[in-house]
């Protein structure tokens, strides 16, 4: 399986998406900028986390007129494999990949912390592999990651299994305290229709290598290749 990890002037997760996926996973990587249009034959795309063109008007709402994004859109289209972290969660919303937006989070303040997470969806292949009784500790580091939908579309996402995570608590419950940004039943990330895009707001790729301590994010990354 060969990746290609996309760079935004202001991106700033891309080498450590890079360092998880060929150093620790031992994968092929393509480096793709942000004016290309060719995907070089990758079988997954991933928008890495960062601050997209500074993130002026709104976060990831310039990135999706990047030139590459309209290779993104139509591999995504067509099928392709595609992950967005966080800003890249972000650009997806934007470019109407994923339902809802990203909104400012309540606190309006910048958060950076370790959070705890449940996995959701039982059909979509990042999550198909994963542990439902155990949680997975992953960091978040982000401004505007409070998701938001309209009633019908929450409605059609938990119909159609697309929930990928919620924020719970180190025992698994999915509380109030456990929700770092108000996002909408402590969501955390999700998956389209056809279980083929996938954005999450919390960084797999900074809890995937021993030396930090922990290695989570790793499962999230395994249960992608196991079922791709």
């Amino acid at each position: 399986m060969k990746f290609g990890v996309v760079t935004f002037p202001g991106s700033n997760c891309d080498q450590d998406m890079l360092y998880v996926l060929q150093d620790i996973l031992g994968k092929k990587v393509e480096t793709l900028w942000h004016k290309d249009h060719d995907l070089k034959g990758v079988d997954m795309v991933v928008l890495p986390g960062g601050f997209s063109y500074g993130d002026y008007l709104r976060s990831g709402a310039i990135a999706k007129f990047s030139p590459i994004m309209n290779e993104v859109i139509s591999f995504a289209k067509k099928g392709g494999y595609v992950l967005g972290i966080c800003n890249g969660f972000q650009i997806l919303t934007e470019s109407g990949l994923l339902e809802g937006a990203l909104l400012h989070n309540n606190t309006h303040k910048f958060i950076c912390k370790n959070t705890f997470l449940k996995p959701v969806s039982t059909t979509a292949s990042i999550t198909k592999d994963l542990n439902r009784n155990q949680v997975y500790k992953i960091p978040v580091a982000h401004g505007e990651g409070r998701f938001f939908a309209s009633e019908e579309t929450l409605k059609s996402i938990q119909d159609n299994d697309q929930i990928l995570f919620q924020y719970c608590d180190e025992n698994a419950q999915i509380t109030e305290d456990a929700n770092p940004n108000g996002t909408l039943l402590n969501i955390a990330g999700i998956t389209n229709k056809a279980k083929n895009v996938f954005g999450m707001m919390p960084h797999p790729e900074r809890a995937a290598d021993v030396q930090l301590g922990n290695i989570d994010g790793t499962a999230i990354f395994e249960s992608i290749l196991n079922n791709f």
